[in-house]
Order: C-alpha cells, then sequence, then structure tokens
C-alpha cells in the first residue's frame, strides 16, 4: 500500500466512524445504509470496505471507541483525586457523570443490543466483547477500591455487571423523563451504599502502602485506563 494511503488510513476510518455514528443515531441501525455513512463522511464505498467488512464490524469498532474513552475519562478524573478524596461517595459521584454525546450512543447500543438478541451468531460476537469490557471494570474497580482501603465481598464480575445494569437503566429511564429522573442520578444516589453493602475495610497489615497512605496515582490507573477491548474475536464473525 503506498505510504499516503497509509498515513490517510486513520482519518478515513475517523471519518466513517463518526459519520456512523450520527447516521446510527439519526436513522437507526438497521435503517441506515452503507451509501447514506459514505456520503455522510465524504468517501466512496471502496474506502469503506478496506476499513469495514459490514455495519456489525463498524458498530463494534464503535463499541471499542467508545468504551475506551469512557474508561480514559474515568481514569482521569479518578487520577485527579487527592488521598482525602477517596470516599465511596466520591468514586460513585464520578462514576454517575454521564457526558452530552451519550444519547446517541445509547440509542445506537440499544439497537443493536436488540438485534444481537434476535441472531444468536451476533449475539455471541457482542457477549464475548462485553465480556473484555466488563474484566476491564472489574480490574479497575478492585484497584481503586484498594487505594481507597476496601476490597469487594462479592465477585467482580457479577459486581461490574450490576454496574453496567444500574448504568444501562438508569440511562433508559433518564432519556424517556429527563427533567423528572437526570442523566447519572441514580448511580449517584444508590451507587455509594450499594458499594458500601458489598465491600468490606482491609486490614492494616494487609492493605498495600498505597491504599494506607494514599497511594500514587500512577498505581490508581492499573486496569482502569489500559482497556484491552480490540477486535480479536477468535469465533464465528456477525
Amino acid at each position: 500500500m503506498p505510504k499516503g494511503v497509509t498515513k490517510r488510513r486513520p482519518r478515513t476510518r475517523a471519518a466513517l466512524l463518526k459519520a456512523a455514528l450520527e447516521t446510527f443515531a439519526e436513522h437507526g441501525f438497521h435503517a441506515t445504509s452503507i451509501e447514506q455513512i459514505c456520503e455522510r463522511a465524504g468517501y466512496t464505498r471502496g474506502a469503506y470496505y478496506s476499513n469495514f467488512a459490514s455495519k456489525e464490524e463498524l458498530f463494534l469498532a464503535l463499541f471499542d471507541e467508545h468504551s475506551e474513552r469512557t474508561v480514559r475519562r474515568l481514569a482521569e478524573a479518578i487520577d485527579a483525586l487527592t488521598a482525602e478524596e477517596y470516599t465511596l461517595e466520591r468514586l460513585a459521584e464520578l462514576a454517575s457523570r454521564v457526558e452530552p454525546d451519550e444519547r446517541d450512543w445509547y440509542l445506537v447500543t440499544t439497537e443493536f443490543t436488540l438485534h444481537a438478541i434476535r441472531d444468536p451468531q451476533t449475539g455471541w460476537v457482542l457477549a464475548r466483547h462485553d465480556a473484555r469490557l466488563r474484566a476491564e471494570i472489574a480490574r479497575g474497580l478492585t484497584s481503586v477500591l484498594r487505594r481507597a482501603g476496601r476490597e469487594l465481598t462479592v465477585e467482580a464480575d457479577r459486581f461490574a455487571r450490576m454496574l453496567i445494569a444500574l448504568r444501562e437503566g438508569g440511562l433508559a429511564q433518564s432519556y424517556v423523563e429527563p427533567a423528572e429522573l437526570p442523566p447519572g442520578s441514580l448511580e449517584r444516589e444508590f451507587l455509594a451504599p450499594l458499594l458500601a453493602a458489598t465491600t468490606r475495610e482491609i486490614a492494616p497489615e494487609t492493605a498495600p502502602e498505597g491504599a494506607r497512605e494514599g497511594g500514587s496515582r500512577e498505581s490508581g490507573r492499573e486496569g482502569v485506563s489500559e482497556t484491552s477491548v480490540s477486535r480479536t474475536d477468535q469465533g464465528p464473525t456477525p
């Protein structure tokens, strides 16, 4: 491939992803055609197929991008905390933040999830992808709690599922009744008590030095800012 084409490819891919998210949110995943995405991005079908084999693959690339951005934003917010701010209430407040552009993503991912429920092959792929993201959440949560001098008393993966359910279920209600339930309200109200009920203090002799003394910011990023949500499925493709 010519060097110039190689340099342009990331820009082409980014433009197609942005156009796809906007078009999916506006018209729906199934109703959107590849031609519409290409037209909005300003590229040809050839450029599209040099980056993505299908709309399903494009969605999963969007999933990767959204997951990485969400994890990075949370990691940066946690890194900015002082030792005194490592409380369950403060952590819950950070986790409850919802960016203004989240509504578009919610519309797109909800429709694709319904598609995955109806189609077992797509469901298999999405489940593998969800599992990788959930593992990142579980590792990050475990690391951050240890910095706060606490540890989970339940399985981290199951708690990650609960966090996702609280987030997605809350947003579903918020986007229907935004005045009654602003996005993030349920997490702000219930996440800290939920963490208190499912964690315990680490004994001083077993707590890592960083957790007892406030820790270093680099240690808090372990498992939070490094996400492995890449497309490496070894099973069937959508």
